[in-house]
């Protein structure tokens, strides 16, 4: 694969990739470019993504990348699920968790844990027009997800839930909403069960949306469950597994935010290259000054280093080999690499850097969420720790 010095002076990724993904690239590029970045400034200030943006979402794909084309979707890889979630970040970090959310997490567990009427049913659903979530965290339950209060009693052919979920992602946009809650708790975490529940179902409601730092324009909602009846059919995966469909998804879901992160550190280098070009100071361009051009070289490094962790870790992924200790790895580091490039960056524009009138403090907010959502730095260290060490982690402590 060949670059022109053109390309490789705004810090194009020098990764092999087939000429399929290339072409992809490109066209999931050209999307953002024309579609998302004249929405950005609009969707920020408003926090609220726009609905046509979504439909061109769909439109083109972008919501069912692995989908099998007999449900709808577009039949293709994790890895272009990851490339379509970096490039749409590095204009976007907001539009690309809305992607990421729905294919790593949501589609993801109905192809690895839905039935065949399942799949029949939510999959082209999915693929077409609606937007999915994922309700896993609770108020006292975050990092210790097995905490979690929201209970689901048998009751004849259904199941009732009743609870509430913090911090869901897409939850204003949502309308399949993958739920878990414990349907056994003396057994523990062994009563975990994951629930296919619709928007439209009695008892169901979305609560606030959380006023935040960044990605404001990604709905972070509540979702109040009072006596919502679920049909037994409606169990996603077995009953009581509930555990292994979160840990499972969340495993591949960390390099879909690691993509994001490296997508939104892409961005932030992008500008602060474009800025330092531009940039005049005692009679020429910083980008002169060797100090600017190391700290230029840094955030380069930085930032390839996390691609190709994320890379990795999506290619065994597609592989079916073990993954789980390199997403934990490419997630850890790009969070970090993505806030260091994007505070750079504030730093390479001055002044100009701290106003909302330049892009850079805005992929500076955006990056602090790679650190919290989807296990935090802390979770992923332990994940990490103990799989150096012990050289196989089970699934539960």
């Amino acid at each position: 694969m060949s670059h022109t010095n053109a390309e490789l002076s705004v810090g194009a990724p020098l990764t092999v990739l087939s000429e399929d993904e290339e072409m992809f690239r490109a066209s999931v590029r050209e999307f953002a470019e024309g579609e998302i970045r004249p929405r950005v400034e609009a969707m920020e200030e408003h926090a609220k993504l726009d609905p046509a943006l979504i439909k061109h979402c769909f439109e083109l794909g972008l919501m069912s990348i692995e989908v099998p084309e007999e449900h709808g979707g577009a039949g293709g890889s994790f890895f272009n699920a990851i490339i379509a979630v970096e490039e749409i970040s590095r204009v976007d970090p907001s539009v690309g968790v809305l992607v990421d959310v729905q294919n790593t997490l949501v589609a993801n567990a109905f192809l690895r844990y839905g039935n065949d009427a399942q799949k029949q049913n939510y999959l082209p659903q999915l693929a077409e027009n609606k937007v999915g979530a994922y309700c896993l965290s609770e108020a006292g339950s975050g990092s210790d997800a097995f905490a979690m209060q929201t209970r689901a009693v048998e009751d004849g052919d259904s199941f009732v839930i009743n609870g509430r979920k913090l911090w869901i992602t897409n939850g204003n946009e949502a309308e399949i909403f993958i739920v878990f809650a414990n349907a056994n708790p003396e057994a523990g975490y062994r009563g975990i069960t994951a629930f296919i529940v619709e928007k439209n179902t009695p008892g169901f409601s979305v609560g606030k949306k959380e006023n935040k730092l960044g990605i404001r324009a990604s709905s972070t909602t509540e979702v109040i469950l009072e006596d919502v009846r679920v049909p037994k059919e409606n169990v996603l995966g077995e009953f009581g597994k509930g555990y292994k469909v979160s840990i499972e998804t969340l495993n591949e879901g960390r390099i879909g935010i690691g993509a994001q992160m490296v997508g939104l550190a892409q961005g932030a280098l992008d500008a602060a290259i474009g800025y330092t070009a531009e940039r005049q100071q005692f009679g020429k361009a910083i980008n002169n000054f060797q100090g600017v051009q190391f700290t230029l070289a840094e955030m380069a490094t930085q930032l390839e280093a996390a691609r190709l962790l994320v890379y990795n870790a999506a290619r065994l992924k597609d592989a079916r080999r073990n993954f789980v200790k390199e997403a934990a790895i490419a997630k850890l580091y790009s969070s970090r690499a993505a806030e260091f490039i994007s505070s750079k960056a504030i730093e390479l524009f001055g002044g100009y850097g701290f106003v909302k009138d330049y892009p850079v403090e805005k992929f500076w907010r955006d990056s602090k969420i790679g650190a919290i959502y989807e296990g935090t730095t802390n979770m992923q260290l332990q994940t990490i720790a103990k799989l150096i060490t012990q050289g196989k982690q089970p699934l539960v402590p």
